[in-house]
């Protein structure tokens, strides 16, 4: 059982809630195929949208940085694996983008935003979450703001501190 604070979202500490999610491709991907590595789990509300265009472009121009720390990037959000790889594309975003269509994960992790611009049906809200090579939550941001981005230089700090 994952260890949960008083907000829900799993605790820093704890196992992260292992998951398989298609990919822009569809094929399954899951959280446990990254043990070994440090995992840097995005969620993000919506394709498309500019603070998500934004905040993927921002992991895209950084990656090189993520990938000399042997960390790999995966972005999250509810959207079709269809519109996650025209996104994918058209962005040259050379990470996984995984759909969570059926908002399991965003459940398990409890990151639901259930008012995006007047959507109720609920979408990720950003977050983000470092996972250690064993497969333990080190770090997490989560905003209830849409809008705001992630701090990427903390991001990059907290790998670093592996």
């Amino acid at each position: 059982m994952v260890e949960m604070q008083n907000d829900g979202v799993p605790a820093i500490g704890t196992d992260a809630p292992d998951f398989t999610l298609p990919d822009t491709e569809q094929k399954s991907v899951s959280l446990h195929d990254f043990r070994g590595q440090t995992v840097v789990l995005v969620f993000f509300p919506a394709a498309f949208s500019g603070a998500c265009t934004a905040e993927m472009c921002a992991f895209r121009d950084s990656l090189s940085q993520f990938n000399d720390a042997n960390a790999q990037v995966l972005g999250i959000s509810v959207d079709l694996p269809y519109a996650l790889r025209k996104f994918k594309d058209e962005n040259r975003i050379a990470f996984p983008l995984l759909s969570d269509f059926d908002h399991e994960v965003i459940e398990t992790y409890n990151i639901v935003n259930h008012n995006f611009s007047g959507f109720t049906s609920g979408v990720a809200k950003r977050a983000v979450f470092v996972i250690d090579q064993k497969g333990k939550i080190t770090w997490e941001w989560v905003s209830d703001n849409p809008g705001q981005q992630p701090d990427y230089p903390q991001i990059l700090e907290a790998i670093q501190q592996l």
